[in-house]
């Protein structure tokens, strides 16, 4: 049995779905990321009668619509959200918001009687020239005045008949009528099929993940709130970005505002801090694992769908339930200090930074790690900061999330509502931080050039933990340093290059042989070879009680080396004991330190 229809509509009829609120189409408020010029090249298609691909769109259940009709399901724009997007914006004048959660237009400007009839993003030039229409939305508002229009062209150019004036009207106006086609799934189609129809259709494009589907499904329900959800969702993820967004829902959408949900969002627009920035597919994730217990967002878009996971039928009060446990869910997210105390915990180990954080599905976790313990009392409160952060930091030591993460996640919720969070941390400890790992396996992960390599971040981590200087420094600590300085390289690169050795960057950009230090002292030091720079230093320091102008005793520069893991020895190594001595042994000394931080937090 066939599970789809193939038909085509007008490009108004389209947009005029949109606007009566018949279809749903979550990116309207979440960004728009296409380029203003490939809008142009979809408005140039269009109008030269060029295919711009299909339109797949699902149906839910039975609901209804806004003109209290009943429908067979509100049509959920499955694939074709951003060219809907850019014929909105483009056509009928819409604002954006782009991929920094910056509101913008797009004005695609024409040329009506140049030899090729150029579209093009509208710039100054367009606005200044006689001859082109600046802005197409024009023709398409309901306002439009086409025998005030025709006489003012005309005027301006009286080359212009005003029959070759209307005929070009006509032409643009005909974009509207073009016909777009459109997949429309069966209204029977459970979420699973929907999803491998996508895949199968689009394979060689961007497949849409799991929350792309939950946001769909939450954005046309009405009966439980999902459409109020889904603007929270989305409201709190720009205003975390961007908190200036409050003041634009003012005018933009007061009776949001004025709702439950406005208001515990509300403290975003003073919030700025950027550690954790969440995106909607954090904030499903996070608080779907946290009501739910389970790992897998494929399980949240069938439980919103209604799905019974022991009979395989839907059933209504399922699909309320979820979206009440998701509602929930989403305010536990959004509370202010829930989210400030779970920030602090990151920032408290050591993580100032998001520059620091290189993965945002440990972030995720250990966001839902904080809302067990806060929730549960399964600890003191005192206490809740550190299990956070040490399960954020062993998350990172780990990878635990970076394959297969919804899976990691599912069987770790499972066992942490078995077991509670520390025994099942200390089982984790057991089986994957041994001494074996300490001692060989993550010295091994610190021989990258990677400087985003998340043993480089845990160890920056450890020593902004640790309250330590940078090197050559008595005063300004790593932190301090840490987005004002300089990276070193202990053995500089143009040292390096200089000699004739190691001319590669994969080799003198290993993570071990990177420091802070602050940019005077890195100036003074230049291309020196370190056993003439670190020499220059310990000679200063026994005679001047100084280092690069920084006063510093010999026994505190011999402390300030330790704390950055550089072995003593290197007031006598060049770039012969580069490899084979200085970077075993750095890497040594800064497993070392992380295993002392973590075991300290």
């Amino acid at each position: 049995m066939q599970k789809y229809e193939i038909n085509k509509y007008s490009v108004e009829t389209i947009l005029g779905w949109v606007k009566s609120g018949d279809v749903a189409i979550p990116e309207i408020q979440r960004p728009f990321v296409w380029e203003a010029t490939k809008v142009r090249d979809l408005i140039d298609s269009l109008y030269s009668g060029f295919p711009v691909g299909y339109l797949i769109v699902s149906r839910s259940h039975d609901m209804k619509l806004k003109d209290g009709t009943i429908s067979k399901g509100q049509r959920i724009l499955i694939d074709g959200q951003q060219r809907v997007t850019a014929l909105m914006a483009s056509i009928l004048g819409y604002t954006v918001l782009d991929d920094e959660y910056r509101e913008r237009t797009i004005k695609i400007a024409f040329d009506p009687f140049s030899h090729d009839e150029k579209f093009a993003v509208q710039d100054q030039s367009h606005i200044k020239s006689k001859k082109w229409i600046e802005d197409i939305s024009v023709f398409f508002d309901s306002d439009f005045n086409a025998f005030s229009f025709i006489k003012d062209y005309c005027m301006t150019n009286p080359e212009i008949g005003e029959n070759e004036c209307m005929n070009m009207i006509q032409s643009i106006k005909s974009i509207a009528n073009r016909e777009m086609g459109v997949i429309e799934l069966a209204s029977d189609m459970d979420i699973d099929t929907v999803t491998e129809v996508f895949i199968r259709i689009n394979s060689k494009g961007k497949v849409l993940s799991q929350a792309d589907f939950a946001m769909s499904k939450i954005a046309a329900d009405s009966k439980n709130g999902g459409n109020k959800l889904r603007k929270a969702i989305d409201y709190f993820c720009h205003m975390a970005v961007e908190p200036a967004f409050y003041s634009k829902l003012k005018d933009r959408d007061k009776a949001f505002l004025d709702s439950d949900f406005g208001k515990e969002m509300a403290w975003l627009k003073d919030d700025n801090s950027s550690i954790y920035d969440p995106t909607y597919e954090d904030m499903l994730r996070v608080s779907f694992i946290h009501m739910f217990s389970r790992g897998r967002l494929k399980d949240l878009v069938s439980l919103l769908s209604g799905r019974d996971f022991k009979t395989l039928d839907y059933k209504e009060e399922i699909a309320e339930d979820s979206f009440n446990k998701l509602t929930i869910g989403i305010q536990h997210f959004m509370k202010q200090y829930y989210f400030e105390q779970f920030v602090l915990a990151i920032k408290t180990a050591g993580f100032i930074s998001n520059k620091l954080i290189s993965s945002h599905n440990a972030l995720d976790f250990a966001y839902v790690v904080y809302l067990t313990l806060a929730i549960s009392g399964e600890v003191d409160k005192t206490e809740i900061k550190r299990y956070v952060g040490k399960w954020f930091v062993m998350s990172m030591l780990t990878g635990r999330y970076s394959s297969s993460p919804e899976t990691r996640m599912d069987l770790d919720i499972r066992n942490i509502n078995e077991k509670g969070v520390v025994a099942c941390l200390k089982e984790i400890e057991a089986a994957e931080l041994s001494d074996a790992f300490w001692t060989f396996g993550l010295p091994q992960r610190l021989t990258t050039p990677n400087s985003s390599s998340p043993a480089l971040s845990i160890y920056f981590a450890a020593q902004i933990f640790n309250s330590e200087h940078g090197l050559f420094s008595a005063a300004s600590t790593v932190r301090d340093l840490f987005d004002v300085s300089d990276i070193h390289h202990i053995f500089p690169k143009g040292y390096l290059k200089k000699v004739g050795a190691l001319d590669n960057r994969s080799i003198y950009n290993q993570v071990a042989n990177y420091v802070h230090l602050d940019t005077p002292t890195n100036i003074l030091i230049g291309d020196k070879a370190p056993n003439v720079y670190f020499k220059e230093a310990f000679e200063s320091a026994e005679k001047n009680g100084s280092v690069f102008n920084c006063p510093m005793t010999k026994d505190e520069l011999i402390e300030n080396l330790k704390i950055n893991c550089i072995p003593i020895e290197i007031i006598h190594w060049d770039h012969n004991d580069y490899l084979e001595k200085f970077l075993p042994q750095r890497r040594t000394m800064m497993a070392k330190k992380i295993e002392n931080y973590y075991k300290k937090l």
